[in-house]
């Protein structure tokens, strides 16, 4: 049986459709109206609120607690500062990576690490012999995702912390209607954005505390596919899309490392080590096989081609996941990578996509062309390499 979230009480009364879906073993709204149109629209011009609570959730203490993180992570977690948090990733010996996820320094030998993927037993193999106390707390606490333009005004006149001093990518302890949270000036949809941690059961004192201000500040909860939607505007890769855990990978095809991702940023192979270094040092020497990009994808060509069907123009009403096939030309002749996610932008508008290409035809303003199926039929759509993120406002780090 699913379970439920802290905030399951009140999320369950406004979902209208009852439209769920399993997140780590918990109830997840995919949206709370019949049309997600709202909760995305929120996120961009107003401010959505996410239940995030079944994200992983682990405490890491001790004397050891930054060496395990260190061998763990990909970064180097010594630079982590108490009051910072860091999004990174972990690779198995081979430089495949496992999963990603962020790192908070909450005191000097006080971590917290959240996944999206369980990860009790690669933490306890990681920390074997080691001074080091590891908890999880996925159940004792309930996490909120606070997003969009008016989420720091919104939070300000609740919290007692003066959030002008919460950087980008930092956290404090504070109070949020009088409940003791930890607030992190982050997120998952490339906006201005705040997550909060609380205690379970304090988890309704703040729902409620943010819902009465709704209407002042344009507050909707949000699900699934608005989330999906405004990810990928923000150029930020999924689990089981993008890319999928070597965990759970069956076949070698199926394994990413971190610069295959176009995660280069977040290795930092200076480190003396960390699980997956030397592998990721020689695929840097020679060059990795595929490159991670953002598409744009010519919809006057689609639009022409949907005419040829006597049809309107067609674009995806949400985000899509499959994979589709990328081709250097119009007939299909050479195959050069996939597509992983994309979206119509409405906020954009634009029709913009993730892709997972070879490196040659990576270049960004090359042209290629994209497989489209138009009443059974397939054919190709030409696309643009792009720069990503696609949507990048500066209010998100200001």
């Amino acid at each position: 049986m699913l379970k439920k979230t802290p905030f399951h009480e009140r999320t369950s009364q406004l979902c209208e459709g009852e439209s769920w879906l399993d997140w780590a073993g918990h109830l997840s709204a995919n949206s709370y109206e019949l049309d997600h149109s709202h909760e995305y629209y929120a996120v961009r011009t107003g401010c959505g609120i996410f239940d995030v609570s079944p994200l992983y959730k682990y405490h890491v203490r001790g004397r050891d607690a930054m060496a395990l993180l260190d061998r763990m992570s990909t970064r180097n977690v010594a630079k982590c500062k108490v009051g910072q948090i860091v999004y990174t990733a972990w690779c198995d010996d081979d430089g495949h990576i496992v999963d990603d996820g962020t790192i908070a320094r909450l005191g000097e030998n006080f971590f917290r690490l959240t996944t999206a993927m369980s990860l009790l037993y690669w933490l306890e193999d990681v920390g074997f012999g080691m001074d080091v106390e590891i908890e999880e707390v996925s159940q004792e606490q309930g996490a909120l995702a606070i997003q969009g333009p008016t989420s720091k005004v919104l939070l300000q006149q609740l919290a007692d912390a003066n959030l002008d001093d919460l950087k980008y990518f930092r956290i404090i302890e504070t109070k949020l209607a009088g409940v003791p949270v930890r607030i992190g000036r982050n997120g998952y949809t490339g906006d201005l954005g705040y997550e909060v941690f609380m205690d379970a059961n304090d988890g309704l004192a703040v729902w409620d505390a943010l819902m009465e201000k709704s209407d002042e500040y344009k507050l909707r909860p949000a699900g699934h596919i608005a989330l999906d939607m405004v990810r990928i505007e923000a150029g930020l890769v999924l689990i089981d899309a993008e890319f999928m855990s070597a965990t759970n990978a069956m076949y070698p095809i199926q394994r990413t490392t971190p610069f295959e991702l176009g995660l280069d940023w977040v290795v930092n192979l200076k480190k003396s080590h960390f699980i997956g270094l030397r592998a990721l040092r020689e695929e840097k020497a020679r060059g990795p096989a595929w490159t991670t990009v953002g598409l744009q994808i010519d919809v006057v060509a689609l639009e022409a081609l949907y005419a040829r069907f006597g049809m309107p123009l067609i674009l995806p009403y949400h985000s899509w996941t499959d994979p589709v096939p990328l081709y250097a030309d119009a007939k299909q002749g050479r195959h050069i990578g996939k597509a992983t996610s994309g979206t119509w932008s409405p906020i954009l508008k634009r029709y913009v996509a993730l892709a997972r290409l070879k490196p040659e035809a990576a270049k960004i303003g090359n042209s290629l062309h994209i497989e489209m199926t138009v009443e059974g039929q397939r054919f190709t759509v030409p696309a643009t390499v792009v720069e990503t993120p696609f949507f990048d406002p500066p209010r998100k780090r200001a």
